[in-house]
């Protein structure tokens, strides 16, 4: 099952629960392997709630059996450098500073560090060192937010 077919089948039970799902990771193999769901909502995330959800998705992975064998699931929230994934998240995240690692290069290079401008349905703009740059969300390898220093 593809990492898109397990959002498909976890996303409406963590969504009745009152989260989003913000990202996933799967790491599949041996004893050792990881279901990791990143869940948020607005006020942010405790322990009572990544309880509730590894409850829940407990259960409906029981039922589903979606991966092949032994994994351990674990949830949390998304963290400080957060990863972003959906129209959404760089919509909620617009004016703050973030890390985006492309696939191909753009304008000449592959990483770009900077302020959140803008985003719509197929581009991010990322105003680095005072230039605009103009990213194709398609392409993107890797974005994340980058905490503020102390």
């Amino acid at each position: 099952m593809t990492s898109d077919e397990l959002v498909e089948l976890l996303e409406p039970t963590i969504e009745r629960l009152g989260y989003e799902l913000a990202d996933l990771e799967v790491k599949l193999g041996g004893k050792d392997g990881v279901l990791r769901l990143f869940i948020d909502k607005p006020d942010g995330i405790d322990l009572d709630d990544c309880e509730k959800v590894s409850h829940a998705v407990s259960a409906l992975l029981d039922v589903e059996d979606p991966l092949p064998g032994q994994y351990n699931l674990e949830v949390s929230s998304p963290g400080l450098d957060r990863t972003l994934k959906k129209v959404e998240h760089f919509q909620r995240f617009t004016g703050e500073t973030v890390k985006i690692q492309m696939r191909f290069p753009i304008e000449g290079r592959k990483r770009f560090r900077g302020t959140l401008e803008s985003s719509n349905e197929e581009n991010v703009v990322v105003l680095v060192d005072g230039q605009s740059h103009t990213l194709p969300i398609a392409t993107i390898d890797t974005a994340r937010l980058v905490p503020e220093q102390a």
